[in-house]
């Protein structure tokens, strides 16, 4: 299916810092349609590099969507029974307002002077538009990685809004070793003597700094048998080695690719603010205890993990699991076999598909 990504301009938002953005405006993207009673509605939430265009087809540039594998007639999300609602994040650059928009005030792109925002901020932002499609109740809220970050912030932040909760390969809060990489790829950013302080808009943009940042960030989506099976020692084109320092390996090769590929849609500085606003997340600090932030709320989870992924690892899934059920909640959880890493949750996903089918159908059932 061919979809168009569509935006809506809100007069303004405040933040968590005190801070006011005005006006703020959101891309997004649907897939399916809202029912009559209006019940039939599920929010996904991208990942931190991911965007708006979730399935479908993009009408601008023809790309299938980050999940299409799993969003659409049939799938784990299935439009042909729910209404799928997926924008772009707060602090993003795909349409949402972030460092690159223009700041009304000088006319210029805010670059640095853009606050500094958390994951509440993106979904108070996202709350927003669901007032806005008059949607009083989500069916579910789901997302993989920082999705499941944003999930786990409506679920506390908007009980009554939010039926049930599907974080997949996500955490309450990032370790010192999750925290540790996102500055890596920050300082890799910030040394760029293209970043400029951030002032590179109109000029060069820091791509060396940032494809740096991204290919650090691929090596801990991935596992060792993944990379393993995939790359191995094999040698890009060549028999022996060049005793150089050009590419050798076929895995020195592909991260280059991606480091280049990445430069080319992504901005730098929201590459800053939104690996900050994850390292900020803290549900448990926030509210005294992870079982006190899940006090109030009244969703039904479904919490996955996959038993390859290191940046995530299943006892952070585990963390959330026993602090719900200190509340009594209704929560289902599994660790699904893959070896693909953290990046099973975008790849792996036929057990995924049917957890994720039969836990929605339940819930949908609930509230007809």
């Amino acid at each position: 299916m061919m979809v168009e990504a569509n935006c809506v301009r809100f007069n303004s938002l405040l933040l968590d810092n005190g801070a006011t953005l005005a006006p703020v405006d959101v891309a997004y993207e649907t897939y399916g349609e809202l029912n009559a009673q209006r019940n039939n509605a599920i929010l996904i939430l991208h990942a931190f590099s991911g965007d708006a265009h979730a399935a479908g087809i993009s009408h601008d540039g023809g790309k299938p969507g980050w999940w299409d594998n799993c969003i659409g007639p049939g799938k784990a999300f299935d439009t042909s029974r729910y209404f799928i609602i997926c924008s772009n994040i707060l602090g993003g650059c795909r349409g949402t307002t972030g460092p690159p928009s223009l700041n009304p005030a000088t006319g210029c792109p805010y670059a640095m002077s853009f606050p500094v925002i958390t994951i509440a901020d993106m979904v108070r932002l996202q709350t927003m538009l669901i007032d806005w499609f008059g949607i009083e109740r989500l069916l579910a809220v789901s997302g993989g990685s920082m999705g499941g970050m944003q999930a786990l912030e409506w679920a506390v932040a908007y009980p009554e809004r939010v039926v049930s909760a599907i974080p997949i390969a996500c955490t309450t809060r990032h370790s010192a070793q999750q925290i540790a990489f996102n500055e890596v790829g920050r300082q890799a950013i910030m040394a760029d003597p293209d970043w400029n302080n951030g002032d590179y808009y109109g000029s060069k943009p820091p791509a060396r700094g940032l494809a740096v940042a991204r290919m650090i960030g691929h090596i801990t989506y991935m596992s060792d048998d993944s990379m393993r099976e995939k790359f191995g020692r094999r040698l890009r084109g060549k028999q022996t080695f060049g005793f150089d320092f050009d590419v050798d390996f076929e895995v020195e090769s592909y991260l280059r690719y991606r480091g280049s590929e990445f430069v080319n849609r992504f901005d730098a500085n929201s590459y800053l603010y939104i690996t900050k606003a994850m390292d900020y997340f803290d549900l448990s600090n926030r509210q005294g205890s992870l079982a006190t932030a899940f006090a109030a709320t009244q969703a039904r989870f479904l919490v996955i993990s996959f038993s390859s992924d290191w940046l995530y690892p299943s006892y952070q899934s585990q963390e959330i699991v026993r602090a719900l059920r200190t509340r009594n909640r209704d929560v289902a959880y599994v660790e699904l076999p893959s070896n693909y890493g953290h990046d099973a949750f975008l790849v792996d996903v036929a057990e995924q598909t049917d957890l994720i089918r039969g836990f929605l159908a339940s819930t949908f059932d609930k509230v007809q």
